[in-house]
């Protein structure tokens, strides 16, 4: 049995995302996400180590969430069912503070009315706390 080592939990939420690579673009759906990367759901996943660009449509809304991602797992070839969805799995590499908020709160938002274990919660909890700190300092102009 191995031991699931994220910082962060994963929130079955499930977005459309749209993927550009040198090859075009291609659409997809978020089947888990963290704010530190994603599954994503597709006919034809990418190689591992590929590098693209992503933008994330946040349902009822007309919040976009834009990142840079590599593929870290890749179901290209194997089964397409429940246990293993085709698709492939991706951290950020680039990924506006903003946005890496947001996922904290809509992850949390998520698990409001799960069984999470406290410290896994916590971890959201301090990164969107970590982040609304970040945004409220104010650079000095120098006027």
């Amino acid at each position: 049995m191995s031991v699931d080592q994220r910082a962060y939990p994963r929130a079955k939420l499930k977005w459309p995302v749209k993927i550009k690579t040198d090859e075009g673009v291609m659409e997809g759906v978020t089947l888990n996400i963290t704010p530190d990367g994603c599954f994503i759901g597709c006919r034809k996943p990418l190689r591992l180590n590929v590098v693209f660009d992503m933008a994330i449509q946040v349902p009822k809304s007309k919040i976009v969430l834009k990142a840079q991602a590599e593929v870290v797992w890749s179901n290209i070839y194997g089964p397409d069912d429940e246990i293993s969805p085709r698709g492939m799995g991706v951290r950020f590499i680039k990924i506006p503070s903003e946005a890496r908020k947001f996922i904290a709160q809509a992850s949390l938002e998520h698990f409001k009315s799960a069984d999470l274990e406290p410290e896994l919660m916590q971890t959201l909890n301090t990164l969107v706390i970590d982040l609304s700190e970040e945004n409220q300092k104010v650079p000095s102009s120098g006027r």
